[in-house]
């Protein structure tokens, strides 16, 4: 397999480069062994002690492969950055570009990058990436499902699957790439996306962002870099999504609900268009309308997945058909962590939904359960994100009476349910450990009732992600 001109040109250039690589985690810790490989120089920073048992973990994981780095660790790892002389300095995603340290650095000549940046200017293929308040993950795995129902090879990234820089040289042109962006991975990037896709954006993220606009522009530059040959996904029902078809230099295609939705700015019927019609997913290019699949032909439920569905068909029509799409509603059952279904103990099922990070998808996973039906008991809690919590309490109170909360949002969370209650009947128990909250959970649940694990926050105040919390959370599951 032939290697691209840019790949072998960023081959030649690491080598012997002095580099920077801040934070050693999930997505930096490939990258390390990759340029590590090409010759780079480089010294890990990571704010954790040196004597830190993950930390030791990832140290002798790359010692044991031949990799020795220099380190600097603890409180004050940043310090000697601006005066390290580093060529090229690699954020982890969610550290902030203008902190000091970096900014001085990078004034003394440091380039400042990231993974994910490198990765998609070097990519040979076709990238695809999705970001968005919610629905990032099911929308990016949906569009790499129906890929690969169409025949393609696909790989998937970014907040999913697996980091792909060290498997750059691997991917071909004919090849197809999906990412799942944050906004945290878009603060700094300048090269877009050959498909972008943008599911919502509402109030979130704010503890790391300066403000909400920040984190607006951040989502922005998924297209921002554009040729005309790109093709933009927006959400004709999201204000603040609908309105960024202004910015948009290649062909953009909206999702809604309303097939008249996109007609009063759209009299040409030049943009793409999916909606629901008559119980179908519809979709319409250049005024030829398509059926797509019957709504009762999507197996995982709620609404929200419905408008997934709408943004992974804009995304993926020019690449595959009507039957791909419809073979993957029929067959795909959900991600993990996403309102999984864990085990059936006593007549109770115990869902797990651990990626619900903020208080909208909460409300979405409410929404589902309320539309199959669902009673029972919400076990809730994790780390704030400065999130608008209006209409929290009104989803949780129609499908759970009965909330078990264990998280540092704990009390924001009992403050919307005392706001919305409206008179109704509920019991809200706080625990300090998950090992007491299955308990009590067990205790208040009867058959034929639903336990959820739905957070409302994200798993920072004592995980090190979203996913750590949910297999937590199924272990002890499968313990009662």
């Amino acid at each position: 397999m032939q290697i691209s001109r840019k790949i072998t040109e960023f081959h030649k250039y690491i080598c012997g480069r002095k580099v920077a690589v801040l934070g050693v985690g999930i997505s930096n810790r490939p990258l390390i062994r990759y340029i590590h490989s090409l010759g780079a120089v480089i010294t890990a920073f990571d704010s954790l002690p040196s004597d830190d048992p993950v930390l030791l973990k990832s140290r002798s994981a790359l010692e044991d492969e031949g990799i020795l780095l220099d380190w600097s660790c603890g409180p004050d790892y940043l310090a000697l950055l601006p005066g390290g002389g580093y060529d090229l300095i690699f954020r982890t995603p969610k550290m902030r570009p203008d902190i000091p340290e970096i900014s001085e650095a990078v004034a003394k000549g440091s380039i400042l990058t990231s993974e994910m940046e490198v990765f998609m200017e070097l990519c040979p293929a076709r990238i695809f990436a999705v970001t968005g308040s919610d629905g990032k993950t099911t929308t990016t795995t949906l569009i790499s499902l129906i890929l690969q129902d169409a025949g393609f090879t696909v790989h998937v990234g970014g907040n999913i699957g697996t980091p792909l820089l060290d498997r750059i040289d691997k991917i071909r042109e004919t090849d197809m790439v999906v990412l799942e962006l944050s906004s945290f991975q878009l603060l700094t990037m300048k090269k877009s996306a050959d498909v972008a896709v943008i599911t919502n954006i509402t109030p979130n993220h704010l503890d790391v962002h300066l403000n909400y606009q920040e984190y607006i522009d951040a989502k922005k530059n998924i297209f921002a870099a554009q040729s005309f040959l790109g093709r933009l996904v927006l959400n004709g029902e999201n204000e603040i999504t609908r309105s960024m078809a202004e910015k948009a230099r290649g062909k953009t295609a909206y999702f809604t609900w309303d097939p008249q939705k996109s007609l009063t700015d759209n009299p040409s019927g030049l943009f793409d268009h999916a909606f629901i019609e008559d119980g179908a997913l519809m979709y319409s290019a250049s005024g030829n309308k398509q059926h797509i699949v019957l709504l009762d032909d999507i197996v995982i439920p709620g609404n929200h997945n419905v408008e997934n569905y709408m943004a992974a068909v804009c995304a993926v029509m020019p690449f595959a058909s009507p039957k791909n799409i419809a073979a993957v509603a029929k067959s795909f059952g959900g991600v993990e962590h996403r309102i999984e279904l864990v085990r059936t103990l006593d007549g109770v099922r115990y869902f797990n939904s651990s990626i619900d990070t903020s208080p909208n998808r909460t409300i979405n996973t409410m929404k589902a359960l309320k539309s199959r039906c669902e009673k029972g008991v919400l076990i809730a809690g994790g780390a704030d994100k400065k999130c608008d919590y209006t209409g929290l309490g009104q989803a949780i109170l129609e499908v759970c009476d009965r909330i078990i909360l264990c998280g540092s949002n704990a009390s924001l969370i009992r403050d919307v349910l005392k706001r919305e209650g409206e008179g109704r009947p509920y019991k809200v128990i706080e625990v300090e450990e998950y090992s007491d909250a299955l308990q009590k959970a067990r205790e208040l649940a009867v058959p034929g009732e639903v336990v959820i694990l739905s957070p409302v926050g994200t798993s920072y105040d004592r995980f090190r992600h979203f996913e750590e919390r949910g297999n937590l959370f199924k272990k002890l599951v499968a313990e009662l």
